[in-house]
């Protein structure tokens, strides 16, 4: 029987699925062939399309019905090398065949086809083979079962509560869950973490006692090809199995795990596996033991080893008490010294998750090291979609720009390969929550979007797949609203750079909640020191030859380029380099005149997308727009704010006026 497509509540937007974007495959003739749940999936989804718009729908060939325009079929065979999630598309003949080897090949057959539109059906196409490059695309929510005191419902979640949990409970309507999925997989996505990866105590009994609300929120995921995933506390032992110890060499503790997995996959049993912060920001780990990441990774790869799953062990690991006196301590450093001596010694089902940068998912930043030291050890790219330091979501700050340079980023210099072909995966750190507009601000899901599709194809021009964004979205419509869409996200990253954290400058925000400038707010904090600005200049320097040595933490050629403010690039030269405010940039302009002009130039960018984003009204479901509105007046006020209170700072640090003699407050 047909799976029937998840029915959204009222009032919540389709996002990129709307009806309107079934109606070429809808109005046609389908056939669908072969079996299996997510076959089954596919067949709910053209049988809902063809009735809606006229077409037919049938299953198996019928006796004497063989005039299709379009066949979904799953084979036997495998000539393509397709394997499970990797599809072809052929238009031969006036008819349009997706082939699979598995159901969510077809899957993502079948959404290929939406993305494609009319295209798909109207001009001969030879033979694509479509398949992911990394197996791995994932997402991370940072959702709290219950209420927590501190970081709420969503830690770091800008856009409401959670989608799974309610008042300490999963939800007992888990068919807006079930439409997430289908969201993630028409984007490329086959894997969610369901929970915070700060476990707090009732997040760690989902492990046992209440396994059976996650196998709930598995079930809703699953017929869009979604693997479940839980964060677990290395302290698990301890907290739920009464040991005295979490020693991942202690034999108890490693047949406690043994036992909790097995349990695991007894309720769910196509569980993907544990995601772990360990050791990190007071989070339990085995350092407390003596013991290294890897041997706290093996332990539980080795549990989950005989089911098919894996381990996600974060390298997010660094010292969070240092003394800001001292120039010496780098947190930049802290994953590379933690995690690069220690390659090859993870196991095959351990994965090692490391952010795209060497801090905290800053506006901007040098590709992470460790993405190109660890040869010999599974990685996975982790970026974040919900824009904790890049506008909460209420600040439009499309991110594909900054995914895509880090994922082409070359380690080894032009002819090496790209980090998106070195990793195993990518995960994103979740922008969605049960807001009506699922992120908040409605141009903030192109994020999510944008990430799953890159996860998909690294290589990806992501302009490309904001397009395919808007014209799924938006439907057809006039090429005035697709280009006003494009010009208010295109440049969106550089725009909220412009006016907030200059030249590789980070955490210039307001402590705890990180939202809004505060140049100093972190300065002088045991979480780290980003800029050491003093009447004479601005920057930290972490060359070898003078500073803390992070720079040559690279290899050949980058370690040359970032040693020397003469190589170094201007967009991260306060990263890599202490240097006077009237030090001249590559681009010819003093560091403290860019300063003044990119913090003008990024509120006048504001005014100018907010002035695109008004003069859509007409084009645009006027609860959408009404949203995107107030979301660009609280916008353009935050970056007059971050202009004026980045310029008037650094005016009296340095003494220095601006050229133009525009008015600083």
């Amino acid at each position: 029987m047909p799976l029937p497509v998840p029915v959204l509540p009222e009032g919540v937007d389709p996002a990129w699925l709307p009806p309107e974007a079934f109606r070429p495959l809808g109005s046609r003739r389908v056939l669908v062939r072969g079996s299996g749940p997510l076959v089954e999936t596919v067949h709910g989804e053209v049988a809902e399309a063809c009735a809606r718009f006229g077409g037919r729908a049938v299953r198996e060939d019928g006796p004497g019905d063989t005039e299709y325009d379009v066949v979904l079929e799953l084979t036997d065979d495998d000539p393509d090398r397709l394997e499970e999630e990797g599809y072809t598309y052929l238009r031969e003949d006036g008819r349009t065949t997706v082939t699979a080897a598995g159901g969510a090949g077809l899957l993502y057959g079948l959404f290929h086809l939406v993305r494609l539109d009319e295209t798909a059906f109207r001009r001969e196409r030879r033979k694509e083979a479509h398949r992911p490059t990394p197996a791995l695309r994932m997402v991370d929510h940072w959702d709290n079962v219950a209420v927590h005191p501190v970081m709420g419902q969503v830690e770091r979640g800008y856009a409401g509560g959670s989608l799974f949990w309610e008042d300490g409970r999963a939800r007992g309507d888990l068919e807006r869950v079930r439409a997430y999925g289908r969201l993630l997989a028409a984007c490329g996505i086959n894997a969610v973490a369901v929970n915070n990866v700060n476990v707090h105590e009732t997040e760690a009994h989902l492990l046992t006692d209440r396994i059976g609300e996650v196998a709930a929120i598995a079930d809703a995921l699953r017929p869009y090809g979604i693997r479940t995933h839980l964060s677990v506390t290395f302290a698990a032992p301890v907290v739920l199995g009464g040991l005295p110890t979490a020693d991942p060499l202690d034999e108890a503790v490693r047949e406690w795990w043994a036992g909790a997995v097995r349990d695991v996959y007894g309720a769910i049993g196509d569980f993907g596996g544990f995601v772990v912060k360990a050791d990190s920001e007071g989070q339990p780990g085995p350092f407390s033991y003596g013991r290294s990441h890897a041997d706290g990774a093996n332990m539980l790869a080795a549990a989950l080893a005989p089911h098919g799953g894996t381990v996600h062990w974060r390298a997010f690991v660094y010292n969070h008490t240092q003394d800001w006196r001292d120039r010496s301590t780098d947190r930049a450093r802290a994953a590379y010294e933690h995690f690069a001596p220690l390659d090859g010694e993870f196991a095959a089902n351990a994965v090692l998750q490391v952010k795209h940068g060497p801090m905290d998912f800053q506006v901007r930043e040098p590709v992470s090291p460790v993405l190109g030291a660890m040869p010999h050890t599974r990685l996975a790219v982790e970026v974040q979609a919900t824009q904790e330091y890049t506008g909460q979501q209420r600040h439009v700050c499309w991110l594909g720009p900054m995914w895509s340079e880090a994922l082409r980023f070359r380690p080894e210099g032009e002819r090496g390969p790209q980090v998106g072909e070195l990793a195993d995966g990518l995960v994103a750190v979740s922008n969605v929550g049960d807001d009506p507009f699922w992120t908040g601000h409605p141009l903030a899901q192109a994020n999510l979007y944008t990430f799953g599709r890159l996860a998909w194809q690294p290589d990806a021009d992501p302009h490309r797949l904001l397009d395919e964004w808007i014209g799924l979205t938006f439907g057809p419509a006039p090429e005035h609203l697709a280009a006003g869409l494009r010009a208010a996200l295109s440049g969106s990253w550089r725009t909220y750079e412009k006016y907030t954290a200059p030249l590789g400058v980070g955490f210039m925000v307001q402590p705890g909640h990180h939202y809004g400038p505060s140049v100093d707010g972190y300065e002088y904090s045991p979480w780290g020191t980003y800029h050491f600005a003093d009447r004479d200049g601005i920057g930290v320097d972490r060359s070898a030859a003078t500073g803390t040595g992070y720079a040559a933490q690279y290899g050949k050629p980058w370690a040359e380029v970032y040693e020397s403010p003469d190589t170094c690039p201007d967009e991260l030269l306060l990263f890599f380099h202490h240097v006077p405010y009237e030090h001249v940039l590559h681009s010819g302009k003093t560091v403290i005149q860019h300063i003044y002009d990119t913090h003008f130039e990024g509120v006048a960018e504001v005014e100018e997308a907010r002035r695109v984003w008004a003069g859509l009204a007409d084009l645009v479901d006027p609860a959408r727009h009404a949203r995107g509105a107030e979301r660009y007046e609280e916008q353009l006020r935050g970056a007059r704010e971050w202009r004026d209170q980045i310029n008037s700072y650094f005016l009296r640090k340095s003494g220095i006026p601006d050229r133009q003699g525009r008015r600083i407050y």
